[in-house]
């Protein structure tokens, strides 16, 4: 589903500050794989899903999702393939929106838009229905503003929004940093849930490592620009928590 091939990635080229960012990656996610990536600071991870997502362009090396070849594509040429969780929750949502007028939105996300945005009792129903499998008892205030929610739950609705139009890559961007333990958990749960239910292939960033250890059937390792451990799903499931600690030591 996406091949990266010999990516790489320099900021400020010929600058007293160039930083090479990712050192000739090649990199093949299979569909409906998970993959978690972890790495210190400046380890190149956020890096490489700011080129899978379009929103960075590679200095060299190429970028194919499905098939195609999206090297020079930016990200709104790339919605048809992709949906993103960002990590900061006021992201990725209009806040002077209602919840139903955000969900409305993400449902023609990829399609031509007219000037009318039509939402029938149909198309409540099903917001209401995905939202109450939340539990968060928001199923009942679709007419709220999303700006008026705290951040777990607009992060949480993100998720649900990200699969309301076609969408076959999801990428998850320190999707639980910014939250709460208990919202958290709810998000993680969710985005383990929609990737398993829609057959999506996933990318997620992550710092928790726990998060690292439980969720995905994949993982690597970056470190200076470059995967230094790549864990198919059979090493994966046989890592211990204490091990994935130790990579960090």
């Amino acid at each position: 589903m996406i091949d990266i091939r010999s990516v790489h990635k320099v900021f400020n080229r010929g600058k007293a500050n160039e930083v090479n960012a990712l050192d000739g990656v090649d990199l093949k996610i299979s569909e409906k794989e998970f993959l978690v990536i972890v790495g210190s600071n400046g380890s190149g991870k956020t890096t490489l899903l700011n080129l899978v997502a379009g929103s960075i362009l590679p200095s060299s090396g190429g970028i194919y999702i499905d098939g195609n070849d999206v090297t020079k594509l930016a990200d709104y040429h790339r919605s048809e393939w992709i949906a993103r969780v960002f990590q900061n929750p006021l992201s990725g949502t209009a806040p002077d929106l209602s919840i139903l007028d955000n969900f409305r939105l993400a449902a023609i996300r990829t399609k031509a838009k007219g000037l009318r945005i039509g939402i029938d009792d149909k198309f409540k129903k099903t917001v209401k229905e995905k939202i109450a499998s939340l539990g968060m008892g928001l199923e009942g205030k679709i007419e709220q503003p999303m700006g008026t929610l705290s951040g777990g739950q607009r992060q949480a609705l993100t998720l649900l929004m990200s699969v309301m139009d076609s969408c076959k890559v999801l990428l998850l961007d320190e999707p639980t940093a910014a939250l709460d333990p208990r919202s958290a958990k709810i998000v993680m749960e969710t985005a383990d849930k929609l990737v398993k239910d829609f057959g999506l292939t996933a990318i997620l960033v992550t710092h928790n490592l726990k998060d690292a250890f439980t969720y995905g059937n994949r993982i690597i390792q970056m470190a200076e620009g470059k995967i230094i451990k790549n864990l198919d799903e059979t090493k994966k499931a046989s890592l211990k928590q204490n091990d994935l600690f130790d990579w960090f030591a």
